[in-house]
């Protein structure tokens, strides 16, 4: 069954579950994923579209103003797709969704007044992909895996965090993605902040680079570390212990298996290590899709791990942070950010080696 087939079936679903005649997705991550990747956004920093879906048990139906109108159609071709226009001048009210409504019972994908909630429900049916859109994320994990590499290889002590995120957003973009999330801290600011906004502050020695990038609507995080110079004694203690925490993550990470047992594994992964406090100075990551997280891993979440969900955790001791993009598949996880040519840390636990990317030193 292709892609787009599938997904009106879980919305026809959604429907029957919760008794309802229609569902509006106003969210850019929900228009990408009910299109097949499609952007309905024009500021990147809103969650919501400048387009809507209304999808009733007949019809399916773009409701969106004469400004976008052309683009989707001319550009993205959402009528071959079964999608019906309702264009509204961008300076009159809109009066399209509340005829399209009226008299039924319709749910949404953000709290909206009159309306069912069905945000999280909808996030638990966006993170089941499907092989096109586990094709989709490879190509966008190589896309992050190789921008990152390349700004992290073009940047020099001296630099100002700004200018780093900088480089970090064009190697991103010039790939064809978007960074919707980039972050940067050097020095003293690894160790201080979990979210660390780009400052005028200029690199000695120590950077960590974060991104998640988007691309057809998905969205691939990844995150490195690069210390100029030999890392002191005490950073490499820090990397080990937080290298292991994330192997225990990514083991944990099975079908069948709840998200809070594998947030507990973790807690106990921490205190093993030495540092049982940490994981409660920022959260830990987990599920990835159209969102950089569509869930996280938390100590009241039953939710299970299903294949073809795709993961990114982000264990952090503060000095360090690891994380990738995983894929679940029936025969194991598979890192969709490998970065080629990385240095490795090789750790063993119970008996088994593994290998994770080290804080690269460059002398």
């Amino acid at each position: 069954m292709k892609e787009l087939e599938q997904k009106q079936i879980r919305l026809h679903q959604l429907m029957a579950e919760h008794e309802i005649d229609a569902i509006l997705l106003q969210r850019a991550s929900s228009f990408a994923w009910a299109t097949g990747g499609i952007s309905s956004y024009v500021n990147t920093a809103s969650s919501t579209g400048a387009a809507s879906l209304l999808i009733t048990k007949q019809k399916k139906y773009v409701l969106t103003t004469n400004i976008e109108a052309e683009r989707l159609e001319n550009e993205e071709h959402l009528s071959s797709q079964g999608w019906e226009f309702h264009i509204n001048p961008w300076f009159e009210n809109p009066v399209a969704l509340g005829k399209l409504t009226q008299g039924i019972k319709v749910g949404a994908d953000t709290p909206l007044p009159g309306m069912v909630d069905l945000t999280n429900q909808l996030a638990r049916v966006r993170s089941i992909l499907t092989p096109e859109e586990i094709n989709r994320f490879e190509i966008l994990g190589k896309k992050c895996a190789v921008g990152m590499n390349r700004a992290i290889h073009s940047i020099n002590p001296g630099m100002t965090e700004m200018e780093i995120a900088a480089i970090l957003g064009l190697e991103i973009q010039k790939l064809g993605a978007q960074p919707i999330v980039n972050l940067i801290a050097t020095d003293e600011r690894v160790y201080s902040y979990r979210h660390p906004l780009p400052t005028e502050k200029k690199l000695e020695h120590y950077a960590l680079l974060v991104v998640c990038g988007r691309w057809k609507g998905l969205v691939c995080s990844i995150s490195r570390l690069v210390h100029f110079g030999k890392m002191p004694s005490h950073l490499h203690k820090i990397m080990i212990a937080n290298a292991q925490i994330e192997i225990v993550f990514h083991q944990s990470t099975i079908p069948g298996v709840s998200l809070s047992q594998i947030l507990q594994t973790a807690i106990n992964a921490y205190k093993n290590a030495g540092y049982p406090e940490e994981w409660k100075k920022h959260h830990q990551g987990g599920v990835v899709g159209y969102e950089s997280r569509e869930y996280l891993g938390r100590p009241d979440l039953s939710d299970l791990v299903q294949v073809n969900q795709a993961y990114a955790w982000n264990p952090s001791i503060a000095g360090c942070k690891y994380e990738d993009t995983i894929i679940v598949t029936p025969t194991g996880n598979r890192v969709l950010t490998e970065i080629e040519d990385w240095p490795k840390v090789e750790i063993t636990i119970n008996g088994k080696t593994y290998s994770r990317p080290a804080i690269l030193e460059i002398f």
